[in-house]
């Protein structure tokens, strides 16, 4: 169950990350030329509507076919959604996150159906007309079908959302998308589920409070502090280093594996998100477009005109109310919190051999390294940034050490480095690898029993 939810996830995180770019670049003109903005301007601000009704749903489209069926994927996905987004006075990302793979699934099947059955000569034409052919059909279903589904979706969703938000409830919320986030979700439930949403709320009221329900950097940085003042071992000595990645650098995945030691710990993530939520609520917060990484720079960056110390406000209650309630679960607490003890110890409960006796045991040479995490964006570019520098400090400049998705994993790949939280989600997408699973994708000690193992077996 939790891989496949890791994988759902990672599929819709997948088709938001790569043009997540688009997103901000529609929140910066949004922030700077609409009449209640920065610098209002009447011909600039004529960018926001058709980027927001036409551009970004065809780039989710086309993104989500690529993901499926790589170019030809995305050109039908593309022209697809065009039947969504003109069938609908709303912006259509969650009928283009449907029917762009949808579409590339299907070309994806008549080619694989007439493989090595068309003519000689006719290779291109066959490949042009079905792609036309196909596209113009399922632009029709989407005009037909998907799109009433979709609109009444977000139509009873939206209802929710203004419910909870009439009703000052929408803190509520925070007791899912905390623990989800803990168990790396975070680019899920953000980019496949709230940016849509969101950006909806954008264009009928300028901005949304949506995008700080999981982007919040308060809750986590709460309990980062708390680690800095009551922790225990190397636990303790991290945190303060894990602060700046995870605040300033917005890397959230930073501060997981210290509430995975101590779980108890969920509970102060969870006060810590529902206090923020109800701040932005209570003084009408909300950002112009997604903030990603979850910085305080990009969310600071993204906050309306006039609208900055609202969404300040709740980031520091979230940060103090986490504190407070990570600080007494930690006083409280007479084990020693040290995150190499808590992943030998965790091993053990489970029978598990280490993943550095996994390595040894292969008999083949290592030469490349992929370090995967679910959008292959965050803490994997830390990680394998890390094991890089390692590497070259050990003389291994030889292993070619890169980051992507775990959707993106094959049998080409020597070794998978994943946090232990992907290990079923690894095996499954790529299943003749070597895998070397880390609680903490920081901790330096591992990575180099990991560096000395391959050494020693290359050298055998």
């Amino acid at each position: 169950m939790k891989s496949q939810i890791q994988k759902l996830g990672g599929f819709l995180s997948g088709i938001i990350m790569p043009i997540i770019g688009s997103f901000i670049a529609w929140g910066i003109i949004t922030a700077l030329f609409i009449p209640d903005g920065w610098f209002p301007n009447e011909t600039f601000a004529m960018l926001v509507g058709p980027m927001i009704t036409y551009l970004l749903p065809i780039l989710i489209g086309y993104s989500g076919g690529k993901l499926v069926y790589e170019d030809r994927g995305g050109v039908i996905g593309a022209i697809a959604t065009m039947g969504v987004v003109v069938s609908s006075d709303i912006p259509m990302f969650l009928g283009a996150m449907i029917i762009g793979p949808l579409a590339a699934v299907s070309i994806r099947a008549f080619d694989r159906a007439v493989d090595g059955k068309v003519k000689t000569g006719f290779e291109m034409l066959v490949n042009n007309y079905s792609l036309g052919i196909i596209a113009a059909i399922l632009a029709i279903v989407g005009i037909v079908v998907v799109s009433p589904i979709v609109n009444g979706f977000t139509e009873i969703f939206g209802s929710g959302v203004e419910y909870l938000v009439n009703n000052s409830l929408l803190f509520l919320t925070s007791v899912i998308i905390e623990p989800a986030k803990v168990l790396f979700l975070n680019n899920a439930i953000n980019h496949g589920v709230l940016t849509p949403l969101g950006s909806i709320d954008v264009e009928e009221t300028g901005k949304s409070i949506l995008f700080l329900l999981e982007a919040n950097p308060g809750p986590g940085l709460g309990i980062l502090l708390a680690y800095s003042f009551f922790g225990k071992g190397n636990a303790k000595a991290t945190a303060p280093g894990a602060i700046i990645i995870h605040f300033f650098g917005g890397i959230h995945e930073i501060y997981f594996p210290y509430i995975l030691m101590k779980p108890a710990l969920i509970i102060a993530a969870i006060a810590g998100g529902m206090s923020g939520v109800f701040t932005f609520s209570i003084l009408g917060a909300g950002l112009v477009a997604p903030a990603s990484p979850g910085s305080i720079f990009a969310i600071s960056a993204m906050a309306p005109k006039g609208g900055l110390l609202p969404v300040l406000a709740g980031v520091l209650v979230a940060t103090a109310v986490s504190f407070l309630v990570a600080s007494i679960i930690l006083k409280a607490s007479k084990e020693t919190m040290d995150l190499d003890s808590a992943t030998k110890e965790m091993e053990a409960m489970k029978g598990k051999k280490s993943s550095v006796a996994t390595v040894l045991a292969s008999d083949k040479n290592i030469k490349t390294i992929v370090f995967a995490c679910d959008a292959g964006m965050g803490s994997s570019a830390m990680g394998a940034s890390l094991l890089r520098n390692l590497a070259k400090e050990a003389g291994m400049d030889y292993l070619d050490i890169t980051n992507r998705p775990l959707k993106k994993l094959d049998n080409k790949i020597d070794l998978v480095v994943t946090q232990e939280q992907f290990e079923s989600t690894a095996n499954s997408f790529s299943t003749d690898s070597e895998k070397f699973f880390v609680s903490n994708f920081l901790d330096k000690d591992q990575y180099r029993q990991l560096l000395e193992s391959i050494k020693t077996r290359n050298e055998e």
